[in-house]
């Protein structure tokens, strides 16, 4: 099948009935046959028992005892690492399993004491360009109502033994049938003290210089059900992504004024892309794109890598429930709280599950992203010239999609391919954004990348 029957998008159909009548859309899905089969593996009792298995460490507080077998924050590690290198078994060719500690905590911090923690990453080596990598994380450290209690319950279902369930689920698919990019799954303790965990490995990353296409934080990812407001729904994911990127110096900052940038980020882009992607693989579920890098006024394990530069956004459920996030479990006047099992919607788990993995097996299949993407503007014209030059990487791309978008539009609108390295369109630079991905002959689109204006 050549690229040009698998172009993907929505055709839209105006019905000019009525001065008010709405457009009619019509879409149409084209899915990798390889990416249908894998996400079709992802099952709701497997991501329920992992779930059930962290829970019963009664506690993963940072300051909990590392010494037990079957409770708090050392037990929850070593079991990770043993699930993990049990799928490494027979396939130690391209997976691998590393504890990576660090010193946490001191005078004046919100660990009292210095303390060493734990991480847990799974690498599965690409076989193709392995020195290119997507990065999927999930804390698994836990707290109740007191942050600085390390003995009462808190057993975390949803946060965060969803995301780890969920890349658990993602390593145990993929252990067998590696990419051919790396992905490291990251499983972060220090989360609810100040994103320790994630900071190391960010740190980390930069200094050995990892090329990272991608961070996807999974952070609270199968509670359907919101307190106060009683909403009930599992079709709708959230995906963060930070506006204006969080390591701009002056120079960004002139080019992000000049080009009118500032819902272009590299985060804002994979965030678009995370949409697209995930909703062609996931059935009943829509993706909405928040335009803030997390909650307001909280954070999470994707901000230390934003923070050193790293493409990165935070995947999260649309709901939360404050009646069981960081709370003590107990029943008062009829009504439950706690982080239990009991607040996990595991079809709604598995259907984020899939997002995040359709999402790294695309990006990992497609061709490298275009270079130097630009938009000439030179001279005045209602027609636009992009060009780019070509992708470098280990596959050649069969061509490219230019993705066309109104100014005022949360998402790509228009996908048009392109043989060579240039396309003029009778769209106006003044009214549109502009932007090029590569793509194979199966159908396998990298990432988007910005089109820049240059005289």
């Amino acid at each position: 099948m050549t690229a040009t029957k698998q172009i993907y998008g929505i055709l839209c159909l105006a019905i000019m009935l009525l001065p008010a009548s709405p457009a009619i859309c019509q879409t149409t899905i084209n899915r990798d046959k390889r990416i249908s089969d894998a996400t079709g593996i992802v099952s709701s009792s497997s991501l329920k028992r992992t779930v059930e298995e962290l829970v019963s460490f009664h506690t993963r507080h940072n300051m909990s005892t590392q010494s037990k077998e079957d409770k708090g924050i050392g037990a929850a590690a070593a079991y990770l690492e043993k699930r993990l290198s049990d799928l490494a078994m027979g396939n130690e060719d391209h997976f691998s399993v590393r504890r990576i500690q660090y010193k946490a905590g001191g005078q004046g911090s919100r660990i009292p004491r210095v303390i060493t923690l734990p991480n847990i990453v799974a690498t599965i080596k690409g076989s193709l360009n392995p020195e290119a990598i997507i990065v999927l994380l999930a804390h698994f450290d836990s707290r109740t109502q007191d942050n600085s209690d390390s003995t009462a319950f808190a057993p975390g279902a949803n946060d965060n033994g969803s995301g780890v369930a969920a890349l658990i689920e993602i390593a145990s698919i993929l252990s067998n049938h590696p990419l051919p990019v790396t992905v490291k799954l990251m499983f972060l303790s220090g989360e609810e003290h100040g994103l320790l965990g994630a900071a190391h490995m960010a740190s980390v990353a930069k200094e050995e210089n990892w090329n990272i296409l991608a961070v996807l934080n999974n952070d609270m990812v199968s509670n359907s059900h919101s307190s106060d407001t009683d909403n009930r729904n599992n079709n709708m994911l959230r995906v963060f992504s930070e506006t204006i990127p969080l390591i701009e110096d002056e120079l960004m900052a002139r080019e992000r004024s000049f080009n009118s940038s500032e819902n272009d980020s590299q985060s804002r882009q994979l965030a678009r892309y995370i949409k697209e992607v995930g909703e062609r693989y996931t059935d009943n579920l829509l993706i909405k794109l928040i335009y803030r890098n997390d909650r307001f006024g909280r954070g999470g394990d994707h901000t230390p890598f934003s923070r050193n530069g790293f493409n990165a956004v935070r995947i999260c459920e649309y709901y939360e429930n404050y009646d069981r996030t960081h709370k003590v479990t107990e029943t008062i006047d009829g009504k439950e709280y706690g982080d239990v099992l009991e607040g996990v919607d595991t079809e709604y788990l598995r259907k984020n599950t899939i997002v995040n993995l359709s999402v790294v097996m695309n990006i990992s299949y497609a061709p490298a992203p275009p270079a130097e993407v630009y938009t000439d503007v030179s001279g005045l014209s209602n027609k636009t010239r992009v060009y780019w030059k070509n992708a470098t990487g280990c596959t050649e791309p069969y061509g490219y999609y230019l993705l066309v978008r109104e100014t005022d539009s949360p998402v790509w609108q228009k996908k048009i391919f392109v043989k060579g390295n240039e396309i003029e369109v009778p769209y106006s630079k003044d009214n549109y954004f502009f932007a090029v991905q590569s793509v194979n002959e199966t159908g396998n689109e990298s990432l988007y990348v910005f089109s820049k204006g240059k005289r």
